[in-house]
């Protein structure tokens, strides 16, 4: 199995966090769990799908996952590549008219957002490509052509630093004080930048700080109540819709 790093560009760092290329011989299934921005997928071999109970449904090989607020299980058929890319939390809304929020919980075909005929010389170039320089340069070569010449929405950016400063655990109240907006206007541009609500935003950053204390070994009390959760029954309640796991559980396989 091969997951693999690459950082973007100059030109695409403010809006991309990094490129992976991820192959794996073996047929898989696996669990994805909410992240703080949107996700889009190449695969240039093999084939992939998403398992939502006791359906399974075949992805096209060129999609988006928006942010989730429960995690997701996707199954991949044996000898699969792909090329994955990740937004920061507000890079999406840089390449694509369509609000991020509209993808919220979804996995989606890319020519929904963007242009069938220029997703499909994505694909194309893709399937020629011999290495994961190539692939990767394919990919950039995409996005940059793609690029809106718009304005950073600097009010939401702020949002988003003052929110993983708390851990995720600011009230949205706090938060329209200090940014000295109110609350309607605020939600409208965070969902729309961002993906989802400031609350639901700020629950996933502080779901993955807590996933970071367990693999420090922290004890579940003291995760709990050093992440302001009201009590344990509230933390495990959380913690299981983000996981399918109760805390508990999800430690003994760490």
């Amino acid at each position: 199995m091969k997951f693999e790093i690459h950082f973007p560009t100059d030109q695409l760092k403010p809006y991309i966090k990094y490129f992976v290329v991820s192959e794996n011989e073996w047929e898989n299934e696996y669990k994805v769990f909410p992240l703080t921005g949107l996700v889009m997928g190449f695969q240039y071999k093999g084939q992939l799908a998403i398992i939502n109970g006791n359906t399974e449904s075949r992805l096209t090989s060129a999609g988006i996952t928006g942010i989730t607020d429960g995690c997701k299980i996707f199954k991949n058929a044996a000898d699969i590549g792909t090329i994955l890319v990740y937004f920061t939390e507000v890079g999406f809304t840089h390449f694509a008219s369509h609000p991020a929020n509209e993808l919220f919980n979804l996995s989606i075909s890319l020519d929904h957002v963007f242009d069938r005929k220029c997703v499909a010389e994505v694909e194309e170039k893709l399937k020629v490509a011999a290495t994961d320089k190539q692939r990767i340069k394919v990919v950039e070569a995409f996005l940059v052509s793609q690029l809106k010449d718009i304005q950073t929405d600097k009010l939401i950016v702020e949002a988003v630093k003052l929110i993983y400063q708390s851990n995720g655990t600011i009230r949205i109240k706090e938060l329209n004080e200090r940014l000295f907006i109110s609350q309607s206007p605020f939600e409208k541009r965070f969902r729309k930048v961002v993906g989802t609500t400031a609350k639901k935003f700020a629950s996933i950053v502080r779901f993955n700080v807590v996933l970071d204390d367990l693999n420090n070994c922290k004890s579940l009390t003291e995760i709990c109540y050093g992440h302001n959760f009201f009590d344990q029954a509230h933390f495990i309640n959380d913690f299981k819709q983000f996981t399918g796991y109760t805390p508990e559980n999800f430690k003994r396989f760490l």
